[in-house]
């Protein structure tokens, strides 16, 4: 079973983690509502799948971002 804890988040944005019960969380989830824009592509260069995703973020929401996931992560030197 797995639940969600919150890292971050705003008015557009929402910063987290899955949490296992027996597990450490490996991964970091970033969810963004009405980004400016945003770009899927899958492409095939030699037999291999490149499959991107790009994401618009306005520079004020990344910081914000930027500042809580420092903090979660006690990165601050």
């Amino acid at each position: 079973m797995s639940t969600k804890a919150s890292i971050a988040s705003g008015d557009n944005f929402h910063l987290y983690n899955e949490e296992l019960l027996s597990a450490e969380p490996r991964s970091v989830f970033l969810a963004l509502e009405k980004p400016p824009s945003y770009e899927v592509s899958k492409k095939t260069f030699k037999d291999q799948i490149i499959e991107r995703l790009t994401v618009e973020i306005p520079s004020e929401v990344l910081d914000e971002i930027a500042i809580k996931w420092i903090k979660y992560r006690k990165l601050q030197g």
